[in-house]
């Protein structure tokens, strides 16, 4: 053994001489390594601290320098020169450089976007992946190339095969890694990018003008499509290949056969954008008006609702709760990025277009029920108990329902929507390369025209006539909205067709790039904001629970949520009082008072919430029989009278703004012996405070202060959230937001203490008061 380590030891000194001889600019690093190492080695790190060097060498080397060797055999010269394009990777390389980075959110020469930061178990090694490759996936300009072609297939093939693990790499020798590009963020809200993006200063095997899909099983002989033009069956049919070779033709496969079939149970958001939700409007994309109605409505695309409001902005209703497919009432419909709307007013209803879901749906204003016209669906909903359960965990499965046959005319994520001059609707992509033509009364595609000339031959003049609003609009604003979108040449503005709508004498327009809403008043042609009110029309926002909360917090759940507020109590049980003040920054201007339908309480363990229950069914369903029995004794002893219940449902669940700068929460909740939990969420709406003392507004310093708002966890993004910010030209003091409320307290409740005859219990009253600082 001592001789062994000798021979180590010998070795190690000899790197040195042998590095100095040949590389040279490793010198200092491994004499830093040394001294660290030094320190180190007492706990028995200099092993691994000597791999990590080696490695981290290597990979120096490969990226930073490149090694000229003349061909004499007597002389050899180097370069310590920054290469300024990388000599492009092998495909092993590639493979194995990709397979390397699934571990780790940042490296030397990489950085994960739209990756969750903790997530280490994102992909699984040996399954099928699909790759998008480009020096700029994210921009409009891709050598001829339309990217919004490019990302329809693969987000199509994403919602068709769950299994396929899609990821997109973008390259650039030149690329900074600390700092993602506004129109990669901007380009994953625009398009609701789902997969992961890799950043990297490493080119890509057999380099390409344009993007290339690169799809693979295990790492192992991957196939690679440089075409520009590679259709989606191409594409679809590679994965049956990569599936088929391993005998495991998966049930997927056989099911999913539909170029808008799937139906997801469980959806996924991307998460870089994770904090932009959290603004009051996100990709608010189209707009359409009832003039005669007085209404509007915007389709808040990425919060997957239609917002309806008069030309006053004050909120009337609102279609759609949470991101899925299900027709139903307003407040329990679901839908996935709603894009463009039309207002039949024989009908009194409102037509629009569903784009993830590949639907045409129909939102019945008297009624408030929405129903889907197409695709029709004939499956029957399961409602077995195992089915609910599910559901309510989150992990509901799949159900086998008959789809359409997979054919290049199904209707493939719409974006527009327009009326034809008799009774049909002409529906088209975000790149008006594809025209659904679909009767109106029955919902059936009459004609699907591909291809832009017999498009235009058929809805050019509505397209043009509908453009050509935009002319007056101010060149500034306009033009920062034409750089993020795509419009047809010859048709000036025709990419925001849908964003635009005449109402009366004003034109109001959607600012997706500010999220915001603006009216340009046709007479003074001046352009101002929209400012909204009545926000309790909207409830509480479906980001703000989780569906696992409902039953436990088990896992991770919880990993990703910011708590503002944790306090603890010892209390006997018993009724308990709750008066919560919420100190709003001063900073900060609140927009309006919060609403009680915005708040969202619920007591476990021990405890149940009773106010604003209106039956003794609707109290008894949180908690177990048990706790029933106890809170029928809670009930019983303290029933009031009349008057006093009517003076107790006039305050408690009511909210109030107290004072200047404060919010209060007023919630009663009832506690037996034990341990319990009273978890409460709402949203204040707020917006930055105008300062009459500044003459200059600095734009930075209020899009970090409302980054650190909307994003209290203060993720690895808020970088690329301030960035993002800042690429819209208008006022930011203009812009509303969401600051979400999350505050939990925790009861101890000992035994009911006895009454003097030692046979019955004592029930008391308890009130406490919270203080919650809305950093």
């Amino acid at each position: 053994m001592v001789i062994k380590m000798a021979v180590r030891l010998r070795n190690f000194k000899e790197i040195p001489r042998l590095v100095s001889k040949f590389y040279p600019a490793l010198l200092l690093s491994y004499f830093l390594l040394v001294c660290y190492g030094s320190y180190q080695s007492s706990r028995g790190g200099i092993d691994n601290l000597w791999l990590r060097w080696l490695s981290s060498s290597h990979e120096c080397l490969r990226n930073n320098k490149k090694l000229e060797w003349s061909r004499s055999l007597h002389s050899q010269r180097y370069s310590t020169s920054r290469e300024v394009s990388p000599e492009p990777l092998s495909e092993a390389d590639f493979l194995s450089f990709i397979q390397s980075t699934l571990d780790e959110h940042q490296g030397y020469s990489f950085r994960w976007l739209n990756k969750h930061e903790g997530c280490k178990s994102f992909f699984k090694k040996d399954g099928i992946f699909l790759i998008v490759a480009g020096e700029d996936i994210g921009d409009f300009v891709l050598s001829g190339c339309n990217p919004l072609s490019m990302f329809e297939k693969v987000k199509s093939l994403q919602q068709r095969y769950p299994s396929l693990q899609v990821m997109g790499f973008q390259y650039s020798p030149s690329i900074s890694l600390n700092a993602v590009p506004t129109n990669l963020l901007w380009r994953i809200m625009a398009e609701y990018i789902l997969f992961p993006v890799l950043l990297s200063n490493k080119c890509y095997p057999q380099k390409k003008d344009g993007p290339c899909y690169i799809m693979f099983k295990g790492f192992e002989s991957p196939l690679i499509y440089h075409e520009k033009d590679v259709d989606l069956a191409t594409l679809d049919k590679a994965v049956k290949i990569l599936t088929a070779d391993h005998g495991q033709i998966s049930r997927l496969v056989n099911k999913l056969e539909s170029s808008w079939a799937n139906r997801i149970q469980i959806v996924k958001e991307p998460h870089h954008y994770s904090s932009l939700r959290n603004l009051f409007l996100c990709f608010p994309g189209c707009i359409s008006v009832d003039e005669d109605g007085n209404r509007l409505f915007l389709s808040d695309s990425n919060h997957h609702r239609i917002i309806i409001f008069d030309i006053n902005a004050k909120i009337l209703d609102s279609i759609g709760s949470v991101p899925g497919f299900e027709d139903a009432e307003f407040e329990n419909a679901k839908l996935m990025r709603p894009a463009a709307s039309f207002y039949h007013a024989p009908e009194d209803c409102l037509y629009f277009v569903d784009s993830e879901n590949h639907a045409i749906r129909r939102a019945d204003m008297e009624r408030r029920v929405v129903e889907t016209i197409y695709p029709t669906n004939t499956s029957k909903k399961t409602t077995s108990l195992w089915s609910w359960v599910l559901d309510k965990l989150g992990k509901k499965r799949e159900v086998d329902t008959p789809s359409e046959a997979f054919h290049s005319d199904s209707l493939l994520f719409p974006w527009h929507l327009l009326k034809s001059t008799s009774n049909d609707l002409f529906v088209l992509n975000r790149s008006f390369g594809t025209l659904w033509i679909v009767d109106l009364a029955c919902g059936v595609i009459k004609e699907v025209v591909k291809g832009l000339p017999k498009v235009l031959e058929i809805c050019g003049e509505v397209i043009v006539e509908k453009s050509s609003v935009l002319k007056h609009v101010p060149s500034d604003w306009l033009q920062q909205q034409l750089d993020m979108t795509s419009s047809l040449d010859g048709i000036p503005h025709s990419g925001l067709l849908s964003s635009v709508a005449n109402f009366k004498d004003d034109l109001v327009l959607c600012d997706a790039v500010g999220q915001m809403v603006f009216k340009l008043n046709g007479k003074s042609g001046s352009i101002s904001s929209f400012q909204f009110s009545n926000f309790g029309v909207l409830g509480l926002p479906y980001w703000f629970s989780f569906p696992l909360e409902r039953v436990c917090a088990a896992g991770d759940v919880l990993s990703e949520m910011h708590i503002d507020h944790i306090e603890g109590f010892s209390l006997l049980p018993g009724r308990v009082n709750i008066l919560m003040k919420i100190l709003i920054p001063e900073d900060m201007d609140l927009v309006e008072p919060l609403d009680k339908s915005c708040i969202w309480c619920q007591a476990r363990g021990t405890a149940m919430e009773v106010s604003g229950a209106e039956s003794k069914a609707d109290s008894t369903e949180k908690v177990g029989v048990a706790q029933q029995w106890y809170d029928e004794i809670d009930h019983l002893t303290f029933t009031t009278s009349e008057g006093e219940s009517r003076t107790a449902a006039e305050t408690t669940g009511e909210n109030r703004v107290v004072q200047e700068g404060r919010v209060c929460i007023d919630c009663t909740v009832s506690t037996s012996p034990g341990t319990s939990e009273v978890i409460i969420y709402a949203p204040l709406y707020l917006r930055l405070k105008r300062s009459s003392s500044s003459s200059t507004d600095n734009r930075v310093e209020d899009a970090a202060r409302i980054a650190d708002i909307i994003d209290p966890l203060r993720k690895p993004a808020r970088d690329s959230v301030i960035q993002f910010l800042l690429s819209s030209k208008r006022d930011l003091k203009d812009l509303i937001f969401v600051k979400p409320l999350h505050v939990r307290l925790k009861f101890d409740c000992g035994d009911h203490p006895k009454a003097d005859n030692s046979k019955s219990v004592v029930l008391t009253a308890s009130s406490i008061e919270v203080n919650v600082v809305a950093l």
